[in-house]
Parts: structure tokens; C-alpha cells; sequence
């Protein structure tokens, strides 16, 4: 087999760049022409810093919808859901109701999502979790900071306190999630689990925990007790912080 045969495949056509089509008025947009080429190496010369939101999700879309001008797309994909993170954790009945988005981008969209939570949480499972804390944080604001609704998962841990199970237990809506004691006392009991940290997000942004997490807290923390288990923590993930039920005195 020759070193060919794992190279890319060629595009059906010479270059991946959309044709130039006249504005109204007449002219062309002075950025069509070899726009894709430029963006590209503008990326691999300078990275991601090198560039804003918008123009890294044109990147995304250029391998989504070739030989079309996506800058627009980006535009309003950016508007629409307010930053990068937000577009590719936006659910994927919303990302259809924006014009041109098709199976193709919700899927390349989904994929960048997936790789970036798959490789943040190659980074808390099996470590130690309280050395690790930092890595833990950014993992929690990977997956959770820009959803559009309540998530409720819970980090098990063993007696050395090394992360060995992360779950989800419920979906809820944009201010409410159902959580039940006993499932996740269970649930650590079936884990052979020592510990446990409770994390859910807030999708206003603010991490100023409500009554019902307080209450909802304190009904896991007796069910923990009552099986010599150890909640070590409640974590609130916001937009760009988060509040711990530990530190602020709640546990």
C-alpha cells in the first residue's frame, strides 16, 4: 500500500472555496476570493488566539458546507446563541431553526462537542480528585456552563478518593431538575463508592445556589450519612464561575 493511499481525499472539485456572487449592488465582498486559504493558514500560523468566535466556527463550517460563503451562517449562529461554547452545546431542535443549518453542520457541531468533553474528562477519570480539583472545575464548566437547561450529575469516588464513575442522574428545565436521595445513595453503594460530589449547572449564569439546592442537598448528605458515605461536596456551575457548597459554609 502506498503512502498515498492514507492522504486526504481530494474535493470532487479543485478548491473547497465558494464561488464570488455579486452583492446587490454589483460588487463582490472583498473577503470571498481565496477566503477559505487565507482563514487556514491565518489558523495554523497563529492558532486559535489568532482568530475570533465567529471566524473559528467558519473553519468548523468550511467541512461542513464546501464551496459555499458560510461567513453569514457563523454570523448568525453567533448571534443567535451568544459565543462559541453556546453553539456547539445548543440543542440540536434550535440549530435547525436557524436558516441554513442541516444535517451536516448539527453533526460536525456535535462531534466538536464530544471530543472536547471526551477530552476534558480523560483528565478527572481514575485521578485523584482533590489534587486534581482544578482539572475537575474545568471538566464541570466543559460539559455543563453553557447548557440550556438543569443537568444533575454526580462524581463517585473510591476510599483514595480517585474518580470512579461520573453520571448523569437527571435532565430538568432552564430552573429546575429532579433529583431523588435514595437513587443516588444507591447508586454508590452499587459503585462500591466512598464519596461522592454533586454538581449541577445554572443556565442564568449566577451559581447563588436556591432554597430547593439547599434542601435537595441536605436530603443527600443525610442519606450519605446514614450509609457512612462521604459528601465532599456541592458544586454549582455558572456561566464563567462557580460556587461550592464546601467553601461557602453550606456543607
Amino acid at each position: 500500500m502506498t503512502q498515498d493511499a492514507f492522504s486526504e481525499a481530494p474535493m470532487l472539485f479543485d478548491t473547497d472555496e465558494a464561488p464570488a456572487q455579486p452583492l446587490p449592488t454589483g460588487r463582490l465582498p472583498s473577503y470571498i476570493k481565496d477566503h477559505r486559504k487565507r482563514l487556514r493558514e491565518r489558523f495554523l500560523s497563529g492558532g486559535s488566539a489568532a482568530m475570533p468566535d465567529y471566524e473559528l466556527l467558519e473553519l468548523v463550517l468550511f467541512r461542513s458546507i464546501p464551496r459555499q460563503d458560510v461567513k453569514p451562517l457563523a454570523r448568525a449562529l453567533m448571534d443567535t446563541f451568544g459565543d462559541f461554547n453556546r453553539v456547539l452545546t445548543a440543542p440540536e431542535e434550535r440549530l435547525c431553526q436557524i436558516k441554513g443549518v442541516g444535517d451536516s453542520v448539527i453533526t460536525d457541531l456535535k462531534i466538536l462537542e464530544a471530543c472536547a468533553h471526551r477530552m476534558a474528562r480523560a483528565r478527572v477519570m481514575w485521578r485523584h480528585v482533590i489534587s486534581g480539583w482544578d482539572a475537575l472545575l474545568d471538566y464541570c464548566h466543559t460539559t455543563m456552563a453553557h447548557r440550556e437547561t438543569e443537568q444533575f450529575r454526580v462524581f463517585y469516588l473510591d476510599r483514595k478518593n480517585v474518580l470512579i464513575a461520573d453520571e448523569e442522574q437527571a435532565k430538568g428545565t432552564v430552573d429546575h431538575v429532579p433529583v431523588y436521595p435514595r437513587e443516588v445513595a444507591k447508586r454508590a453503594l452499587e459503585l462500591n463508592a466512598s464519596a461522592l460530589i454533586l454538581v449541577h449547572n445554572h443556565p442564568s449564569g449566577d451559581p447563588t445556589p436556591s432554597q430547593s439546592d439547599i434542601d435537595m442537598t441536605n436530603r443527600i448528605q443525610d442519606a450519605c450519612l446514614a450509609l457512612g458515605l462521604t459528601l465532599h461536596d456541592h458544586l454549582i456551575i455558572g456561566k464563567s464561575n462557580e460556587l461550592s457548597f464546601r467553601s461557602e459554609g453550606y456543607l
